[in-house]
């Protein structure tokens, strides 16, 4: 895997194809993907196919955090023109609106992206085989149920994958594996089999979303480790400092001594 970086305006935004726009401090060439750094420490990322994005801007500072991609769309294909600006609709922003149905279902916002990218690779459009659709691939009659009338509006999507998420987490008492494969198969294989259905389709998905889970993981703990080493020699300099000028003092007040004695 060969990591490129590349320099990035603080608050820039990669325009994709699809015409969703997703907000980072910084990015890097991994492979054939792009790795868009949405936090400043670098700890949380999500990697896009290069070829999927169309082109970088910086991000204004009152930038549109709300969702309404092609719901009058009928063939899915918007262009965007020259200045950047997506006609009828305002910039989103999928770390923000992935940020906030995290939030609302007290869910972590990189397994939810993890759960995007294996569903739809971030296509706002995506329609699977089977009728799914959208960001987090909602069955049409899972999405009225959970209330989204409009699979293709990137914000309703995401909230309403997010929540089913967090319901399949507590039927299955917060066991991940099982939540992702009822995700994908459904509840009843899951409990037919006990546990995850011997589907290879199930169990390829379950096991590329926990490893990217856990690759996210692995870098925060590591964004994590890199700053308590800076606290830690920070404080080792500090108390070098100190034993330094505790060390000149110490005649002075042996001399001090002395002489009153």
């Amino acid at each position: 895997m060969v990591i490129g970086a590349l320099p990035c305006f603080a608050g820039e935004l990669a325009v994709l194809k699809n015409g969703f726009s997703i907000k980072h401090e910084r990015r890097a060439i991994v492979g054939e993907l792009t790795r868009l750094y949405v936090s400043t420490d670098g700890s949380s990322f999500v990697d896009v196919p290069t070829a999927e994005i169309e082109h970088f801007e910086v991000a204004p500072e009152d930038a549109v955090d709300v969702a309404a991609f092609a719901k009058n769309a009928k063939d899915g294909a918007t262009k965007p023109l020259s200045s950047g600006v997506f006609p009828g609709q305002p910039v989103v922003d999928l770390s923000q609106v992935v940020k906030e149905a995290s939030g609302r279902y007290r869910l972590d916002p990189d397994l939810v992206n993890s759960v995007i990218k294996a569903e739809s690779g971030f296509h706002v459009r995506a329609v699977s085989p089977k009728g799914a659709q959208g960001l987090m691939q909602l069955m049409p009659g899972t999405a009225s149920q959970l209330g989204v009338p409009n699979a293709f509006d990137a914000q309703a999507n995401v909230d309403g994958g997010t929540r089913y998420l967090r319901e399949l987490l507590e039927k299955y008492n917060f066991d991940l594996v099982k939540a992702l494969a009822a995700y994908n198969a459904g509840p009843r294989r899951v409990e037919q089999f006990g546990g995850v259905p011997p589907y290879y389709e199930t169990r390829a998905y379950v096991a590329r979303i926990v490893k990217d889970f856990n690759k996210k993981k692995i870098a925060q703990g590591k964004s994590a480790g890199t700053r308590n080493n800076v606290v830690q020699q920070k404080g080792a300099q500090a108390k070098q400092t100190a034993v330094a000028k505790s060390s000149k003092s110490a005649p002075r007040t042996t001399v001090a001594a002395a002489k009153s004695e």
